[in-house]
């Protein structure tokens, strides 16, 4: 059964002194939010990843759909459950409107206890309040509000990275989050219907580099097998469950250089796909690595979910 969103009393707007400018307030987290935009590539030498949103696809959509850049941070809503308030006003103090939109794992949401639609935007009145319920298929719902989110900036990118804790803390209630000044025309295009996440996960993988590690019956288990994404998961990377892999070698591995979509499997022969906060070294073996076309469906795999691979080369 599909959840219900209703406003409750809690969504009324307070009557605290007015806002000063436009910000978003976060009333309810849900079980993960974090601000997120595309990442901060190119320090990996400093033991930083590049982190950002784990469906990049999807922020780059919600941001194209209000008019921002495509870099433009937003809300990465982990299995929904967030509620905001948006406080927007004009430079001299006047209530005002501004647009949102959501993507990525389509979940049921209502500003005010009015629905509205997942892939097109909608506007936000000042002192209304945004609801998300639980998302039918995938993980991560992307909120993306016109001007996109002005927090601080830590080597070039707005993101919280959970691995190395740079960037935002993740979202906690009473946590208000500024609003930039939007810099790009409103688009003309209202929606962009695109395809829900699936329940079963097809990644294409490229193998090795560490397969001479493991048996040639190994990989074939690794392609043929239905593997279980678990709940020991997040967006570091996602362990795996399903038939053990067979190592051939006995000797340590040095730390070597880790990427996201890396499939490392530990001792106990149970992969595990690295997300984008990923660590920068790791000194198991990698298997094989999932594309890099495929990594922002790879950041929708909810717990319990089946996941399959297939080799591309």
């Amino acid at each position: 059964m599909t959840p219900q969103v209703t406003a409750t009393a809690a969504d009324a707007p307070t009557t605290s002194a007015a806002a000063t400018g436009s910000r978003l307030e976060i009333l309810e987290p849900g079980p993960l939010a974090t601000v997120q935009d595309l990442g901060r590539p190119g320090w990996a030498h400093l033991g930083v990843s590049g982190s950002g949103a784990a469906d990049k696809d999807s922020l780059a959509l919600a941001n194209r759909l209000v008019g921002n850049p495509a870099h433009a941070a937003g809300i990465e809503a982990t299995f929904g459950g967030l509620r905001v308030r948006v406080h927007c006003r004009t430079p001299s103090g006047t209530p005002s409107v501004t647009y949102a939109v959501l993507t990525g794992a389509p979940c049921p949401a209502a500003v005010d206890g009015r629905y509205v639609g997942i892939n097109a935007p909608f506007p936000l009145c000042d002192g209304q309040v945004l609801r998300l319920g639980v998302p039918a298929s995938g993980l991560r719902t992307y909120l993306a509000v016109r001007g996109g989110l002005d927090a601080p900036q830590v080597l070039g990118s707005r993101s919280t990275d959970l691995l190395s804790g740079i960037g935002p803390q993740p979202l906690r209630g009473g946590d208000r989050l500024p609003v930039g000044r939007p810099v790009l025309p409103f688009p003309a295009v209202d929606l962009a219907p695109r395809t829900a996440p699936p329940r079963e996960f097809t990644l294409r993988v490229i193998r090795g580099p560490r397969d001479d590690w493991f048996d040639e019956a190994s990989y074939t288990t690794l392609l043929g097998a239905r593997w279980e994404a678990t709940s020991r998961s997040n967006r570091i990377g996602i362990r795996l469950d399903g038939p053990a892999l067979t190592r051939v070698r006995d000797t340590e591995l040095p730390a070597e250089g880790m990427v996201a979509g890396a499939l490392q499997v530990p001792p106990n022969g149970k992969p595990v796909l690295f997300l984008t906060d990923h660590p920068v070294t790791g000194g198991y073996p990698v298997i094989a690595v999932v594309d890099a076309a495929d990594l922002p469906l790879a950041g929708q795999i909810p717990p319990g979910a089946a996941v399959r691979f297939r080799a591309v080369r």
